[in-house]
This record gives structure tokens, C-alpha cells and sequence, in this order.
């Protein structure tokens, strides 16, 4: 594999500037900790994403599509091949009752425009940090509202760089799972469908679900979200907290006390310590209560050699 190849092929179609070479992705994902991409590519539109993803799929190169790393924790060796950060695809418009909104914006923004012209039906995302693109890849839900209640349709690239655009029912949109998840499609874009609401109840529904959020969540320090999907009969921060291990960590990585749900990064933590603290955990779950805690983070990349 040779990055410097890869570089010149790729600055044929698009602004040499979008195309970085072994960019850390430290400061693209929300914990604040992983390795190197050998390439970091930033397209500006859907045809720049679909030649980037046909390059990569004719060349055998791995790609990896990052979102905004709000899901995500890369291991400290990086990544090899591409990542693709679709953050320049970040429109939103909304017409009547319909939002289209590209995968780069975040869910959150998308969240409040709709709220602006007194939509409803999406405030339950006003707290969620990921982008429209993971939204849809994982059925992205929160306080009783899911995507799949919303969505109308939804533009993907396969794995090829072809491009389609699938109904809700194509999706096939489950608890944190899609066909986008099951066959490696990457999101463009999405059309919701929601409803003229009451401007001063849709505001009123906003901040009641912020104040929750910020009251229960440790936003104060970096973190990948909620680590694990909830268990069928439980719910993991439960289990976690009632296995004693709130607080507990590894370096600088440390299982929250504010919400047992939560591993932060607490002290310049390396995804190594994340990582040990995610088995730490499963380990107590487990000798505990006999439960498998399923991870809802994707870990990607290579160990520190």
C-alpha cells in the first residue's frame, strides 16, 4: 500500500487540501484519543464521495467511514487505508413538513431547524452527538423516539460507489442496526417526514429533554457515548453500577460516576485504557449477573506496535 500513490490519484478530482496524509484522528472523534489515518479525505459533495469510495472498492484499499467519532474508538496504531469524513455534506433544508438533511450534519442541528419552523417529531434527537449518517446506520433513538418513526427515505453509496436510495422499508431499521450497517453502505443523505406542531410545546418538549440530558450525562468530560446497547430485560448502567464499577478504570479512562453507561476520558486516557475498561466492565457484568453487555461503540483500528 502506498499512501503517496493514493494521494496523487485522489488530488486528480479533488481540492489537494481536502486530501491529508497521516492526519491524527485524535481530534476527530469525541473521546480525543486514537492513532494515525494514512490518508484523511474530506470530499465536498456527493460525487467527489461516490469517486472516493469507487477508488477505494477498485483499488482493494480499505476505507472507513468516521462520521463526527462520536460512536467510535480508533485503536492507538490508527488506521490503515482511508478514512472518508463526509463533514463538508452538511445541508439542511426543510420544505413544508419534509427535512432533507446531508450526512455530514449533525443530527443535533437538524434536531433544532426542525424546531425553528415548529416541526415535530425529532426532538428526541436534540441530544444525540452523532451525525445524520450514523443516525440512520444505527436507527438512532432516544427518550421513546427512534429514526424509524421519522424517515421517509434515505440516499446511500454501496460499497461499489453505486448510488441508491432506499424507502423505510428498505432500511429495515431495528434497535441500533440497519441494512446500512448490514451490507457497508455509506450514508449521503436522508428525508424525514414530520409534523406541524405547537411552536411553544415543541420548544418546551427541546428544553425538558436538554435539561435531562445535561443533568444525567457527563458532558464535562470526552467519552464515546453510551458504550454498550441495552440488554434484553435490563439496562446496562444498572448493571454496571450494581456491579461496583462506577468510578473504576484503567489510566486515564474511567467508568462515570454520573452515569455508569458512560466510559470518559477523564486524564489524557489512550484507547488502550478505553479499551481495558470496556472488558473490565463486560467481565463484572458478566461474573455478576451472567449478562453479555454488547458494545453499541464500533472499536476500529490497529493496537501501538
Amino acid at each position: 500500500m502506498n499512501k503517496q500513490v493514493w494521494y496523487q490519484d485522489l488530488i486528480t478530482k479533488l481540492d489537494p487540501n481536502n486530501v491529508k496524509i497521516d492526519e491524527s484522528l485524535h481530534v476527530h472523534t469525541m473521546t480525543r484519543m486514537g492513532g494515525m489515518a494514512d490518508l484523511f479525505v474530506t470530499p465536498e459533495n456527493e460525487d467527489e464521495a461516490a469517486f472516493i469510495v469507487d477508488y477505494t472498492h477498485k483499488n482493494k484499499i480499505p476505507l472507513l467511514l468516521l462520521g463526527n467519532g462520536s460512536n467510535m474508538v480508533v485503536r492507538d496504531g490508527g488506521v490503515r487505508g482511508i478514512v472518508l469524513s463526509l463533514e463538508k455534506l452538511n445541508k439542511i433544508i426543510i420544505e413544508a413538513n419534509h427535512v432533507y438533511a446531508e450526512s455530514g450534519a449533525a443530527i443535533i442541528d437538524v434536531s433544532k431547524a426542525a424546531a425553528k419552523e415548529s416541526l415535530a417529531g425529532l426532538e428526541f434527537a436534540c441530544g444525540i452527538p452523532g451525525t445524520v449518517g450514523g443516525a440512520m446506520a444505527m436507527n438512532a433513538g432516544a427518550y421513546g423516539g427512534e429514526i424509524k418513526d421519522i424517515i421517509l427515505q434515505c440516499t446511500v453509496l454501496t460499497p461499489s460507489g453505486e448510488k441508491l436510495i432506499l424507502s423505510k422499508d428498505e432500511l429495515e431499521l431495528e434497535y441500533r442496526k440497519s441494512i446500512i450497517t448490514k451490507e457497508g453502505y455509506y450514508v449521503l443523505s436522508a428525508e424525514f417526514e414530520l409534523k406541524q406542531g405547537n411552536p411553544e410545546e415543541v420548544n418546551a418538549k427541546i428544553a425538558d429533554l436538554t435539561f435531562q440530558r445535561e443533568s444525567k450525562q457527563p458532558l464535562e468530560y470526552p467519552s464515546a457515548g453510551s458504550v454498550f446497547k441495552r440488554p434484553p430485560g435490563y439496562f446496562a448502567g444498572k448493571l454496571i453500577q450494581d456491579s461496583g464499577m462506577q468510578g473504576k478504570g484503567f489510566g486515564g479512562a474511567e467508568v462515570s460516576t454520573k452515569h455508569a453507561g458512560f466510559i470518559v476520558n477523564k486524564n489524557n486516557a489512550t484507547a488502550t485504557d478505553y479499551i481495558n475498561t470496556i472488558e473490565m466492565v463486560q467481565k463484572a457484568v458478566r461474573d455478576n449477573f451472567g449478562v453479555e453487555l454488547e458494545l453499541e461503540v464500533k472499536i476500529v483500528g490497529e493496537n501501538s506496535k
